[in-house]
């Protein structure tokens, strides 16, 4: 993903300044947190992280990806009751071919009512915005940036297997996100932008889709993205409104900061409500330090953020009504 609208973060800082007692006021607020219905576990999120991160860097077409290809499979069969797999070779902006896979996972698939739940799993192929240029020809680890999505929806997918949930839940990890340069936006989200013209069932349409993006790190900042808000206003809201219930307002911050082109935005392009749940920071990136190094390691992942991640979308689930 890339920031599309810098200028959105540093007019928001001095929102945020001018702003400091209602944000302190409202994680006051959020002190006491409302019951969950189910427990999200960070430490089985956690293990799913390392255990992407043992393949290596998970970039199209190495063995690393195919390995871990397989793995991810395989944790969707153990808890989703239908699994689709998607084979596609995507043309990149240099003129790769990549071997592409999606996944599909799919909950009480007789369920009219359904919201699809997404992360992309691949690695980027360059650390292009590591400090050291010698390193910027190295893969990405994408401990945060891959990982950290992925590994949420697969706790989650064992969640709803146990205590089922009121409506059909989609599961998509979706491939071939993060080849993309600056120049171009279509080069970026090739998976997704494949699966949106090519869904796994005919005639999908989900009510709206949640993208988890970059939601292991420490001292994540999860502000509303641009795009998101456009799209789905009151999807926001309602999201944000279950972070601040459940005790997350530090993390879930209630405030527009900037436009990102993700895999989000061919759902939205194509009529399907989007949000993007994604770590924003004040900083020259937009995004947190390790974005695109090869500091985006297991080391920085914290298991708080992902439970503040996992337990909001969990809470949200359990309370959409069939």
């Amino acid at each position: 993903m890339k920031m599309l609208d810098f200028i959105s973060i540093v007019a928001a800082a001095a929102l945020l300044a001018s702003c400091g007692g209602k944000q302190d006021a409202a994680r006051e607020a959020s002190d006491a947190p409302a019951q969950a219905v189910v427990n999200f576990n960070a430490d089985s999120a956690y293990a799913h992280v390392k255990a992407q991160c043992d393949f290596g860097p998970r970039v199209p077409s190495t063995p690393a990806h195919e390995q871990c290809g397989a793995y991810l499979e395989a944790q969707l069969a153990r808890y989703c009751d239908t699994v689709y797999t998607q084979h596609a070779d995507l043309t990149t902006h240099d003129g790769k071919v990549l071997h592409a896979t999606n996944y599909i996972g799919v909950i009480n698939p007789d369920a009219e009512k359904r919201i699809l739940l997404m992360a992309h799993w691949d690695c980027r192929p360059w650390a292009d915005n590591d400090p050291d240029p010698a390193k910027r020809h190295m893969p990405v680890m994408g401990a945060n940036d891959a990982a950290s999505g992925v590994a949420v929806l697969l706790e989650l997918a064992r969640i709803m297997k146990q205590k089922r949930p009121g409506v059909g839940v989609d599961i998509l990890l979706d491939d071939a996100e993060d080849w993309g340069t600056d120049s171009i936006d279509e080069s970026w989200a090739l998976g997704t932008q494949y699966w949106v013209h090519h869904t796994h069932v005919p005639y999908y349409a989900p009510m709206y889709g949640i993208l988890l993006d970059m939601v292991g790190a420490k001292g994540a900042t999860f502000y509303q993205e641009g795009f998101s808000v456009d799209a789905a206003p009151s999807l926001v809201e309602s999201i944000w409104a279950t972070a601040a219930d459940a005790g997350y307002g530090k993390y879930f911050i209630a405030q527009k900061l900037g436009y990102v082109t993700d895999d989000h935005k061919p759902l939205i392009d194509n009529q399907i409500p989007c949000v993007d749940i994604v770590d924003m920071r004040q900083s020259p990136s937009g995004f947190f330090s390790g974005w695109h190094t090869t500091h985006d390691t297991l080391d920085n992942i914290d298991k708080g953020t992902l439970k503040a991640v996992g337990q909001t979308v969990a809470n949200f689930i359990y309370s959409i009504q069939q």
